[in-house]
């Protein structure tokens, strides 16, 4: 019958609809927030924008982000220009799903949130090498939380 109304529409298989997934957030925190919780910020927000929405702060804010934190992570095409040392009274202002402590110190609790400890050197006061290991590895860890963000698992 030609013009049934009341016959299925067959239509070729095309690509899913993209799953929506509430964004998580996610405090990465050291002791002064102008190395390694800057350096993660950043990665953070270059590689897992579609997953995460990322902020971080210190223990006893810095008064600057240190500048090789900055140059560092150029040279890896992450700009943090707009990034600054932040304290913890954002736990009190904003609920985070994930915190991400580096500072080898036990942090305040925040209700809902899981804690990661990732050991991850200081730089502050150290040469170009230094900084750029720790870049390194906070990199892969970032990528890391990134992936587990998108599976699901965390």
């Amino acid at each position: 019958m030609q013009g049934d109304a009341s016959a299925p529409t067959l239509r070729p298989p095309g690509p899913s609809a993209p799953i929506q997934r509430t964004r998580k957030r996610v405090l990465f925190v050291c002791i002064g927030n102008s190395c390694r919780s800057q350096m993660a910020e950043g990665f953070a927000r270059a590689y897992g924008g579609d997953i995460l929405v990322a902020a971080s702060a210190g223990l006893s804010p810095a008064a600057i982000v240190q500048p090789l934190t900055k140059q560092v992570l150029a040279e890896r095409n992450v700009r943090i220009d707009d990034q600054f040392p932040k304290g913890l009274e954002i736990l009190t202002r904003e609920k985070f799903d994930v915190i991400v402590n580096m500072s080898g110190q036990k942090l305040p609790l925040a209700p809902g949130a899981r804690v990661r400890d990732w050991i991850v050197r200081d730089p502050i006061g150290e040469q170009e090498p230094v900084y750029k290991a720790v870049a390194e590895q906070i990199e892969a860890l970032v990528m890391r939380l990134i992936l587990e963000l998108r599976s699901s698992t965390l």
